[in-house]
């Protein structure tokens, strides 16, 4: 049915849910996978930007040529730990006889995905959905929501935890620990 199996991942929770459904589909379907990890501004890891113009002259200038030195040495770890997580979910699909390529890329995750699904003539896309709700998604963004109107082929998103979900769990846990008697 399906042979050849797009993967939008990252390095959480959820990310490593999609890859385990979508390895999981191309064992069976026996089908090629391709990982795609984007360097998004909206991501919790990406570097903290520097917009300190340096003037002509002054303390400025060695300021700022340091700043943008952390800046540059902070993109490339945060540039690394992506393509260290391709490799690592790579040689885990590959261990299990799924053929798996990956790339990274930087942007518009939404757009990055679909376009890497068009161009590599993707049957499905699997990707995960944090579930953001009103504000949170009108200033964040819903990737999932740009790529199942703008990709090409099917689609199967893998539903995260809400942030409700998160304060219910965070909730029950803190009424689970407040019921935990104490030795007196």
């Amino acid at each position: 049915m399906y042979k050849k199996i797009l993967v939008a991942v990252d390095d959480t929770e959820l990310g490593k849910t999609a890859f385990q459904t979508a390895l999981d589909l191309a064992s069976r379907y026996q089908a090629q996978m391709m990982l795609i990890h984007v360097l998004s501004p909206i991501s919790d890891a990406y570097p903290d930007s520097i917009f300190i113009t340096p003037l002509a002259s002054g303390a400025y200038i060695g300021l700022h040529e340091e700043l943008m030195r952390v800046y540059a040495e902070q993109w490339k770890t945060f540039e690394q730990k992506g393509i260290e997580m391709l490799q690592r979910l790579t040689q885990i699909a590959t261990d299990q006889g799924v053929p798996t390529e990956f790339t990274q890329a930087l942007g518009d995750t939404g757009r990055a995905i679909c376009d890497l699904a068009q161009n590599w003539q993707s049957d499905l896309i699997v990707m995960g959905r944090r579930g953001l709700k009103g504000l949170s998604e009108l200033f964040l963004g819903s990737v999932s929501n740009y790529v199942l109107h703008n990709a090409h082929c099917s689609l199967l998103i893998v539903q995260g935890q809400t942030a409700l979900e998160d304060q219910q769990t965070e909730d029950k846990a803190g009424e689970k620990s407040a019921e935990i008697p104490t030795a007196s």
